[in-house]
C-alpha cells in the first residue's frame, strides 16, 4: 500500500512535462505547426463567440433594466414627490378659502394624494427589499396616512370656525415638510443613483472592450496564418481562411460600431434625457414649495415668517441665472426651450403678484391678500407655470425613452449572431488548414 502510494505522485509529476514536451516538439513539424495553428484560431473563435454572447447579454439586460427599471422608478420618485408637495400646497390653499373648501382644491388635493399612492406602489415593486429607497417608501406608506388624518381634522375645524385648525394645518405641513419631502426626496436621490449606474450596466464597456480584442487578435492571428502558408506553401490565397478573415474582418467593424452607436444613444440619454429631467423635476418641486410657503403664511395670520422667508429663498434657487429653470434648454430641443421659457414667465408674473400680496397683507388687508392669492389670475399664472413644466417633462421622458430603445438595437442580434459568425470563423479556418494538413499524410 505503502508502495502505491508513493508511486502515484511520480507518475502524475512525470506526465505532465511528457505532454509539454509533446505540445512544443509540434514546433519543429510543419504539421506539427499547422496543428497548433489550428488549435490557435479555433480556441480564439471560440473565445470571441462566447464573449459577443456575454457581452450583448449584459448590455441588453443593463439597458433593460434602465428603460423598464431604473428610469421608470426615477420618474415615480418625482410624481411622489411633486404630490406630496402639490398637496401640502392644496390644502393649504382650501383652508384659507374658509368654511367648505372649494371644490375644484379638494378634488386636486384628492388626486394629488392617489397620484402619491399609486406611484409609491408602483416603486415600492422596483424597490430592493433593504435599502435607501425601501426604507423611503415603507416610511412613506404610513406617513400619507397620517398627514391626510391631520388634515380632515384640520378642515373639519376649519369648517366650524374654530381657531385650533390652523394649528392642525400647521402640525400637518410640519409633517409634509420634514419628514414626507426628505423621504421622498431620498427616494428620488436614489432613483437618480440607480439611472446613474445604470448607465455603466447598460454600456458593459468591460465586456465589450475584451470582444473587440479577441476579435482583433483572431483578425491579426488570421493574417499571420496566411503570411506563414503563403510562404511554405508558395501559394497566394487560402479561400477558406481568407473567407474567415473577411468575416472577421465584418464582424470587428461591425460590434465596434454597435459600440460607438449604442455609447452615443447612451450618452444622449444622460445628457440630454435624464440630467435635464432631473432638473426640471427640481424646478417643479421648488415651485410647488414656494406656492405652499405662500398659502402657509397667510393661513397663520401672523405677517412675514418663516414661511416667507422659505419663500424668498426657494424663488432665489428657482430664478438665479445658473439655477434649474434658466439653463439653456432651447439648445436641446426648441420646443422644450419654450416650455421652460413659458414657465419661467409665468412663474416671474407670480413672484410679482406676490409681492402684491405681501404689501396688502402687512398693510393689514388680509382679506384682499387671501383674495388675490387663491384668485383666479394668480392661480392662472401658477398653474400655467406647472403646466409648462409637466409638459418639459413629458417631452424629455419622451426624449429618454427613444434614446435607450435605440441604444438596445443590435444588442440581441449581437448575443445570437455573434457566436454563429464565430463558429462560421472557427469552421472556416479548421477547413483551410485541415486541407494543408491533408498534405502530409
Amino acid at each position: 500500500m505503502t508502495t502505491a502510494l508513493a508511486a502515484r505522485p511520480a507518475k502524475t509529476i512525470e506526465q505532465r512535462p511528457g505532454v509539454l514536451r509533446r505540445v512544443g516538439g509540434l514546433r519543429h513539424t510543419s504539421p506539427g505547426r499547422l496543428q497548433l495553428l489550428i488549435a490557435v484560431l479555433v480556441a480564439l473563435g471560440l473565445l470571441s463567440g462566447l464573449l459577443a454572447g456575454v457581452a450583448g447579454s449584459s448590455a441588453r439586460a443593463g439597458t433593460d433594466d434602465l428603460g423598464d427599471r431604473a428610469q421608470p422608478l426615477l420618474v415615480e420618485a418625482e410624481a411622489i414627490y411633486s404630490a406630496i408637495a402639490d398637496a401640502d400646497t392644496t390644502a393649504a390653499q382650501a383652508f384659507l378659502a374658509g368654511g367648505l373648501e372649494p371644490q375644484q382644491l379638494t378634488e386636486r388635493y384628492d388626486e394629488d394624494l392617489r397620484t402619491a399612492t399609486t406611484a409609491l406602489t408602483s416603486a415600492a415593486r422596483r424597490t430592493q427589499e433593504n435599502g435607501r429607497a425601501a426604507d423611503a417608501v415603507r416610511e412613506l406608506s404610513s406617513g400619507i396616512a397620517t398627514y391626510n388624518a391631520l388634515v380632515a381634522t384640520a378642515r373639519a375645524n376649519n369648517r366650524q370656525g374654530k381657531p385650533v385648525g390652523s394649528s392642525y394645518l400647521s402640525e400637518a405641513s410640519r409633517l409634509n415638510r420634514e419628514a414626507l419631502q426628505p423621504q421622498a426626496r431620498a427616494l428620488f436621490d436614489s432613483a437618480q443613483t440607480e439611472v446613474e449606474d445604470g448607465y455603466g450596466k447598460a454600456g458593459a464597456a468591460g465586456w465589450m472592450s475584451l470582444l473587440l480584442l479577441s476579435l482583433l487578435a483572431l483578425l491579426i492571428a488570421l493574417i499571420l496564418t496566411q503570411r506563414y502558408l503563403s510562404r511554405r506553401t508558395q501559394r497566394t490565397f487560402n479561400l477558406p481562411l481568407l473567407a474567415a478573415t473577411v468575416v472577421t474582418l465584418l464582424f470587428t467593424v461591425g460590434g465596434l460600431a454597435l459600440l460607438i452607436s449604442q455609447q452615443s444613444r447612451l450618452d444622449r440619454a444622460a445628457n440630454q434625457g435624464s440630467g435635464p429631467l432631473t432638473s426640471i423635476a427640481e424646478s417643479r418641486i421648488l415651485a410647488l414649495t414656494a406656492r405652499g410657503d405662500e398659502a402657509l403664511t397667510l393661513a397663520g395670520r401672523a405677517g412675514s415668517g418663516p414661511y416667507e422667508v422659505n419663500f424668498d429663498q426657494t424663488v432665489e434657487r428657482l430664478m438665479l441665472e445658473r439655477g434649474p429653470l434658466l439653463n439653456a434648454y432651447g439648445s436641446l430641443d426648441p420646443a422644450l426651450g419654450r416650455y421652460m421659457d413659458s414657465a419661467a414667465t409665468e412663474l416671474q408674473a407670480y413672484v410679482t403678484t406676490h409681492k402684491e400680496v405681501r404689501r396688502l397683507d402687512d398693510g393689514g388687508e388680509y382679506d384682499d391678500a387671501v383674495d388675490l392669492a387663491i384668485g383666479p389670475g394668480t392661480t392662472e399664472q401658477f398653474d400655467g407655470a406647472r403646466k409648462s413644466l409637466e409638459q418639459a417633462l413629458d417631452n424629455r421622458k419622451a426624449f429618454f425613452t427613444d434614446e435607450i430603445d435605440a441604444a438596445g438595437n443590435g444588442l440581441g442580434l449581437l448575443t445570437v449572431l455573434g457566436p454563429l459568425l464565430a463558429l462560421v470563423i472557427c469552421a472556416l479556418g479548421f477547413a483551410g488548414l485541415r486541407a494543408r494538413l491533408e498534405e502530409y499524410r
